[in-house]
């Protein structure tokens, strides 16, 4: 992702003393778990994992977690966290789909938290999602509703303002994924340009692929 990469390793550091990134965290991995979908037999892959705030949270819930992120800073943290913790069944990569970086490999589940409005060409990315996912397996994507561009302050790594769930379950179709569900899985209070305070949902949207 160009300079956005080492945007983030500049911030990987103090990612986590963000406690709204971290109550965010767990609403999203709630919202998940409350799916019933995830089982211990299943291996999962989530795409810009960061730090591992959802990663390990999701972890007890699966048999393996991979956790695959663009900023080699983030996968830091997260493997520090992980050898300290004794965490088995994480893996870590490092891949840009902006620099040419394919996703390879099968899973149950994909997961993408709060990282497709980062991401320029987001169907072919979900494209690859639909790729790398076992039949009849299942996706899942956490991000921002349609807000306009206020909840970053600088926008300069952020290629969509939120979504609109419509053409976002579009898209998902058009991919191959079918039985789309959505659902409201936090709302992040954030202080905006101006000073005012503004509230901002986020849906997790789940899919299960076709084959």
């Amino acid at each position: 992702m160009g300079n956005e990469r080492w945007d983030f390793d500049k911030k990987a550091a103090s990612w986590d003393k963000n406690p709204g990134r971290v109550s965010l965290a767990n609403d999203i991995a709630e919202a998940i778990s409350a799916q019933n979908i995830l089982s211990p037999d299943m291996d999962i892959l989530e795409f810009g994992c960061g730090t591992g705030l959802l990663t390990l949270r999701l972890r007890p819930l699966v048999r393996s977690v991979t956790g695959v992120d663009s900023s080699q800073g983030m996968l830091g943290v997260l493997k520090a966290k992980i050898e300290d913790q004794n965490v088995i069944g994480v893996k870590i990569e490092l891949l840009d789909p902006a620099k040419g970086d394919i996703l390879e490999g099968s899973y149950h589940a994909v997961v993408c938290s709060m990282t497709l409005h980062h991401i320029r060409q987001t169907g072919l990315l979900i494209d690859q999602f639909y790729r790398i996912t076992a039949p009849r397996g299942y996706l899942f994507i956490a991000d921002l509703d349609s807000e306009g561009g206020e909840f970053h302050g600088d926008n300069d790594t952020v290629f969509h303002g939120g979504f609109d769930r419509t053409k976002l379950r579009g898209t998902l179709t058009e991919a191959g994924f079918e039985d789309i569900r959505d659902t409201t899985a936090a709302n992040v209070e954030k202080r905006v340009a101006g000073g005012d305070t503004r509230s901002f949902s986020v849906f997790l949207m789940s899919a299960r692929k076709r084959e």
